[in-house]
């Protein structure tokens, strides 16, 4: 028997078995849906959850010696957060199971919410993966991007982004990494972290992007030079180069990282490419540098802080609110 055969019949088979599965937690997510709505009925349609807890207790009790585990009180009050949450049944999505549903239901801005369904979808994230995208902020980053105007548009239409000032974040959060901010380390070892992480760090950079190489070397005049990083984006069908420092930014870095664009953008472009973008990683900067080092209206060259740690909310809003400062100070300017 040929092996390509037997692929195929196994194809044929696990193709299948994903639609069975897909097919059957669909279903328990609809029944999930129903039982929340009933209870919600059942309840008057108060929406304090308080009310009716001896119901919800009651039911958990008569639930779980018919159906066994999984029927706690408080798996059934999500149920009920979930109908409230998702009042229309027709909106539910197929390809989300119960679990993403779980975590969406902890996102109370509705357009942020939307788009991590959206997204969800789209990248294939699993639980785990929507999870730390919700947690790091992923929406509010977003949204804190260069070109918050043209992001915005994008978020509301769900369409993806194609510009570099749309994929291009600030702050990248790399607490994956296991680096201890305190502890002195250096950039190769920051580096080697992010390829032993390379796939968590792929979900941070964003959707689009392939790793193509690490210490990429060009040569020219005799003379030798090392990007640390090179990724390439088929949405925006351009190379990414990526550049680390632990220390503050300086205008020799955005330098740098200029000299590298142009020699991929004259000596490495293939054809149908669009021009490359270089991103300086550093761990702090001054906007005050990159304004009076890059050129007005730059679109190739992108200096970001890495943070190592999930920012809390509170530093979330403060980092959002600097930034918002900064850009109505130079606008006035």
């Amino acid at each position: 028997m040929e092996q390509q055969f037997y692929e195929q019949i196994k194809s044929i088979l696990s193709e299948a078995r994903n639609k069975v599965y897909k097919t059957a937690n669909f279903a328990m997510v609809e029944a999930y849906w129903n039982i929340g709505k009933s209870i919600v009925e059942q309840q008057d349609g108060e929406e304090k959850a308080e009310y009716g807890a001896g119901l919800i207790a009651e039911l958990s009790k008569q639930m779980t010696a018919d159906f066994g585990k999984g029927f706690t009180a408080a798996n059934l009050k999500n149920m009920r957060q979930f109908y409230l949450t998702f009042p229309k049944s027709y909106a539910l999505r197929s390809e989300l199971s119960w679990t993403h549903y779980r975590l969406l239901m902890r996102v109370e801005n509705e357009n942020a919410r939307q788009f991590y369904i959206e997204e969800a979808i789209k990248s294939n994230w699993s639980t785990r993966q929507l999870e730390r995208q919700i947690n790091s902020f992923f929406y509010e980053r977003l949204l804190s991007s260069q070109n918050k105007e043209s992001v915005s548009e994008e978020i509301q239409k769900l369409e993806p982004a194609k510009v570099p000032e749309d994929i291009i974040r600030d702050p990248y959060v790399l607490e994956f990494l296991g680096l201890n901010p305190n502890d002195d380390f250096y950039e190769n070892d920051l580096e080697e972290a992010m390829i032993t992480h390379l796939q968590k760090f792929l979900l941070e950079l964003g959707r689009g992007f392939s790793f193509v190489a690490r210490q990429k070397r060009i040569t020219f005049d005799g003379r030798h030079f090392r990007i640390d990083l090179v990724f390439y984006n088929y949405i925006l069908k351009c190379f990414v180069l990526i550049d680390l420092k632990i220390g503050d930014l300086s205008h020799q870095d955005l330098g740098q990282m200029q000299m590298y664009v142009h020699y991929y953008e004259r000596e490495l472009m293939n054809e149908g490419d669009n021009p490359p973008i270089g991103i300086v990683l550093c761990a702090d900067k001054s906007e005050s540098v990159v304004k009076y080092t890059l050129p007005e209206n730059e679109t190739q060259i992108f200096a970001s802080k890495y943070k190592l740690y999930l920012p809390s909310e509170e530093e979330l809003l403060r980092e959002l609110r600097r930034e918002y400062d900064a850009l109505e100070y130079n606008k006035e300017k």
